[in-house]
């Protein structure tokens, strides 16, 4: 008997529980049918990333929210912000007061973070940018405490750090950094260093003391993936685009026409030991190079090159020995300082080189270090910072052309994040709707319990069975509209899925008013009755 009463009881309760959301869901849904969703690019949807929910950046450090404050954060929205500066908006001036070493990246983003107007943020300080990426609910508030730590630590005034300073919001600082990463933003069209830069930076953001939360490490994560694509998909960084990388594709190019011999035969040799020898050095062993001869004025900082490259062969020479390694080289690249030719026609003649097996030289400085005269040598090719200068031009317009196809990509990949951005959206919509299906069914199992209580009342673990029971259907007939709201895949569908249940069943309006209302209108219909 009391089995019976409690099914009947359930029954009582799902169905008036149904009969008012459905009344509430009718309501809306004749003005809902009218309406269509405009289809929008990455590129305008301007207020897609406002919705991101702040109950999803949760720090794993934090104790654990209670689940009212969950649903008060879900409320709110974060908003992805880049503020910065970089070689193409600022002078090395700026840039250099404002600059933060790698190790002290995460100190920078906890300092900006400090007053809590800012809920994320991530530093990416290199040699040619210095940008902050960070995240809040108000943009106006973060974007003045950002002003002032950067004003702070730079030691400059507001007005001279905004007349340097870009700021992009939104899905703007979305495709400013997919565009860094991918190497667009680059003074050097492709080149891979700020890949490996934009993914360090995603490294300490998901550190113990980093602040990058779930918003920021998704959003760099995403980027340095896109970097990745584009460089594997296109040919944007295929190509020498410096002067030392230039020399070493043009002597291996030339290699056989000048010298009748493969590159990976020829014997190389180097004058100089500075910065210019060290970068070709580097180039050399990515083609690799396994033995070089480095002739300098002094062995210090030959010696310091043969630390750098231990998987380097290096033979260290002096001056004196200048023409004995030239005589045995195939490729010479000229890398000093002098102000004077180190090697002309006359000295090529005076030291029984002119004339001989083929030779090859290729001047890599400036001023020159070659002499424009040993060209009229029959067995010497020379080159010069100028012919080089054409292989960069070659490959940048090369690489200019491939920006159109990196862009594609990277806009896709913008789009992947949009629409997760635009996921974390549907969370408010999903609480609100389960906050109100268990105000709905609460209302109706405490006047069924009130029932029950006159006549035969149920044991407590049959009340308990009852609201197990109860609680169940509700969490089913949900299941369905909610399955759907996370499922959408497109932008413009999450949107209009999200819109539509808003309007069906209210859910912009508090649980309370309405049961206020359902309970005036049942007491009106008592006094009538």
């Amino acid at each position: 008997m009391k089995l019976n009463t409690a099914v009947t009881a359930v029954a009582t309760i799902v169905a008036s529980s149904m009969m008012m959301s459905s009344t509430d869901a009718f309501a809306g849904v004749n003005s809902q049918l009218s309406l269509h969703p405009q289809t929008k690019s990455v590129r305008n949807t301007s207020g897609m990333l406002q919705m991101v929910a702040s109950n999803e950046v949760e720090d794993a450090v934090k104790p654990r929210k209670t689940r009212q404050q969950r649903l008060e954060a879900a409320s709110k929205g974060l908003q992805v912000h880049v503020v910065g500066l970089s070689i193409h908006h600022a002078d090395v001036n700026v840039r250099e007061k404002l600059a933060v070493p790698e190790h002290e990246w995460n100190d920078a983003s906890k300092e900006i973070c400090s007053t809590g107007v800012v809920a994320e943020a991530a530093v990416l300080s290199t040699c040619n940018r210095f940008e902050v990426y960070y995240a809040a609910t108000d943009a106006r508030e973060a974007m003045a405490r950002v002003t002032e730590y950067l004003a702070e630590r730079g030691g400059l005034s507001v007005s001279t750090l905004r007349s340097n300073l870009f700021m992009l919001s939104g899905d703007d600082a979305v495709w400013h950094l997919m565009r860094v990463a991918g190497g667009l933003d680059s003074l050097v069209v492709g080149e891979g260093l700020i890949l490996s830069q934009v993914r360090q930076c995603h490294i300490h953001s998901i550190e113990e003391d980093g602040c990058g939360g779930k918003v920021l490490s998704r959003l760099l994560n995403t980027a340095v993936a896109a970097g990745r694509r584009v460089r594997c998909e296109t040919a944007i960084s295929r190509g020498s685009v410096s002067i030392s990388s230039a020399a070493v594709e043009l002597s291996e190019v030339l290699s056989w026409p000048d010298l009748n011999l493969p590159f990976s035969e020829a014997r190389l040799a180097v004058v100089g030991a500075g910065k210019m020898t060290r970068l070709l050095i580097t180039h050399l062993e990515s083609h690799g190079l396994e033995r070089i001869a480095i002739v300098n004025r002094s062995l210090e900082r030959p010696a310091e090159l043969a630390e750098q490259f231990p998987d380097v062969d290096i033979e260290i020479k002096l001056m004196d020995d200048l023409w004995d390694v030239v005589g045995r080289s195939d490729i010479v690249f000229m890398a000093t300082s002098s102000t004077d030719y180190v090697i002309d026609e006359l000295l090529l003649e005076e030291n029984g080189l002119a004339g001989g097996r083929p030779l090859m030289l290729v001047d890599i400085s400036v001023p020159r270090n070659v002499g424009e005269d040993c060209k009229n040598i029959p067995n010497v090719a020379a080159y010069n910072v100028d012919d080089l200068k054409a292989v960069v031009a070659k490959n940048t317009a090369m690489r200019q052309r491939e920006m159109i196809e990196a862009e594609i990509l990277l806009r896709e990949d913008a789009e992947q994040f949009a629409g997760w951005c635009e996921s974390l959206s549907a969370i408010p919509t999903i609480n609100r709707l389960q906050e109100r299906a268990d105000f709905y069914r609460q209302e109706e199992l405490k006047k069924c319990t009130r029932k029950l209580a006159q006549n035969d009342a149920l044991s407590d673990s049959e009340m308990e069975a009852v609201e197990r029971l109860s609680r169940g259907i509700v969490n089913k007939l949900l299941h369905g509209p909610m399955s759907h709201l996370r499922k959408t895949e497109s932008v413009e569908g999450k949107q209009a899925a999200v819109k539509e249940l808003n309007s069906m069943f209210r859910l912009e309006e508090s649980a309370a008013d309405n049961g206020r209302a359902r309970n005036g209108r049942g007491a009106a219909n008592g006094r009538r009755r």
